[in-house]
């Protein structure tokens, strides 16, 4: 009895430690650094004031900027190496946190489409005048990318996607989960967790000091005081993803598009909640740029064998080398 007490207790201690040990955020990251300056956005929008985080690294003469649209679970933070990349080149680079997400404000009574967050975006830009940029999205922000690129196809000079989510209609091959169950998951989720699913889907069962990096503000806002309100964030936002396909209007883009595929990724959201009777697999990115290709033969498509969901952080150097091929072509549809 003594012994079990003995363990329970050690366990107990540890637990608080490493809870001591997390970092602890609010839902604007207020003690998290970002890489490069922060500037704040504000504008209305549905009849809310709402502020946009953004970094802003301006182009040497004549020289195009290319907004970093980030993915669903992560913020603009991780695009740090891209964009000095990019800059060192003489590009501009603008790098907004959608509302919802990293610094920017976390309204719970917004309609969150993927419409409403590319108006912000463009009005940003029109802030900074910035008439035309090459839109970049990665992971769901490929799917903000797409449809900012249908909405403002005069405003898009190229678009590159980046292991973009929203390939598939999910709709169509998984039952659909309401914003309250997700948001019930979402408040069950631990720092673990995070770790967990990263190491599991993103890199192939690796994990070292970077991407621990890009989990950590995810595990601090677990950690710290606003957690219930970010969840129903996420589950709003996680909402759009499924209710608001863009695949099917890849046939309309205007622009040079370019894809860069990690082949290795398996990326499906919901598929926990495939249909009776359903054989597809969904997220085979090794199989997605030719079904991509049979919608719209000008895309261009580039696949990174043995890479998995973020090319970008998983190797830099491979995925800077097909980044920079896809910034070259000119090709337009």
């Amino acid at each position: 009895m003594r012994r079990t007490l003995l363990i329970c207790l050690f366990l107990c201690i540890h637990s608080l430690s490493y809870a001591a040990e997390l970092p602890s955020y609010d839902k604007r990251l207020s003690t998290l650094s970002y890489p490069f300056p922060v500037n704040i956005f504000s504008f209305e929008s549905q009849r809310q004031k709402l502020e946009m985080a953004y970094m802003y690294l301006p182009p040497d003469k004549e020289m195009p900027v290319i907004t970093l649209l980030h993915g669903k679970n992560f913020n603009g933070a991780y695009w740090q190496r891209t964009a000095e990349f990019l800059h060192q080149q003489g590009y501009g680079v603008l790098i907004p946190d959608q509302v919802g997400f990293g610094k920017s404000s976390k309204p719970v009574n917004y309609q969150y489409s993927f419409a409403a967050l590319a108006a912000n975006t463009r009005a940003l830009m029109s802030a900074l005048e910035i008439d035309r940029s090459i839109i970049t999205g990665h992971s769901m922000g490929g799917m903000l990318a797409s449809r900012f690129a249908l909405l403002y196809p005069d405003e898009t000079s190229q678009m590159v996607l980046i292991n973009p989510i929203g390939l598939e209609n999910y709709l169509l091959y998984e039952r659909y989960t309401d914003p309250g169950k997700v948001m019930e998951n979402e408040l069950n989720k631990t720092p673990d967790m995070i770790v967990s699913y990263q190491k599991k889907h993103y890199y192939d069962g690796k994990w070292n000091d970077e991407f621990a990096s890009h989990a950590a503000f995810q595990q601090g806002w677990i950690n710290g005081p606003d957690w219930p309100q970010l969840a129903q964030v996420s589950a709003l936002t996680y909402d759009m993803i499924f209710t608001q396909p863009v695949i099917e209007e890849f046939d309309h883009f205007s622009m040079p598009v370019s894809m860069i595929l990690g082949t290795r990724d398996r990326t499906a959201p919901g598929a926990a909640n495939i249909r009776p009777g359903v054989e597809r697999q969904l997220g085979r990115y090794d199989k997605l740029g030719d079904e991509v290709k049979a919608r719209n033969g000008n895309i261009n498509v580039i696949g990174l064998s043995g890479l998995g969901h973020l090319p970008h952080i998983e190797d830099f150097d491979r995925f800077t080398t097909a980044f920079s091929a896809a910034l070259h072509q000119k090709t337009s549809p």
